[in-house]
């Protein structure tokens, strides 16, 4: 199924220039395109499309230990939470804790690694953050995962 993700304001990087009105399109686990959102909706008019306040751009990257929390289930979920789609390898401690990422999509990166980019046909690993920088929602491997309501 084809999602269209928009916001106020898109980011390919957290860095870049934003693309305001800016949208992107995510086709199962991967991006589709990323441009404005009237140009996607022509496109991909099927699409279900979800409007999101605040700034969307790429899921980050947890760079410290996993928080504390009763399970590694409940621990993945966390960092789910805080708008991260990948954790350090140093972080994953035990084969508990990897098989809970695997099974949530979880990316397990070695370090250094590269910014977090959209890029089309990359994994659609997504983030919305209020203006505060709160999470609002995150999209990982393409499946809503987190969602503030």
């Amino acid at each position: 199924m084809e999602t269209i993700h928009t916001a106020d304001r898109v980011f390919v990087t957290w860095d870049s220039e934003p693309v305001e009105n800016g949208a992107v399109a995510v086709v199962q686990d991967r991006i589709a395109a990323v441009g404005p959102y009237g140009d996607l909706r022509e496109r991909f008019p099927r699409a279900r499309v979800r409007t999101w306040p605040g700034a969307l751009g790429p899921a980050r990257i947890h760079d410290g230990p996993l928080p504390d929390a009763p399970s590694p289930r409940e621990r993945v979920h966390a960092v789910l939470k805080q708008g991260a789609t990948a954790v350090l390898e140093r972080y994953v401690d035990s084969p508990e804790l990897r098989a809970a990422a695997d099974r949530n999509d979880v990316v397990i990166v070695p370090s250094p690694w590269r910014e977090p980019t959209i890029v089309e046909t990359g994994r659609a690993d997504l983030a919305v953050f209020d203006a505060a920088g709160a999470c609002i929602a995150t999209v990982c491997a393409g499946r809503l995962v987190h969602r503030r309501r």
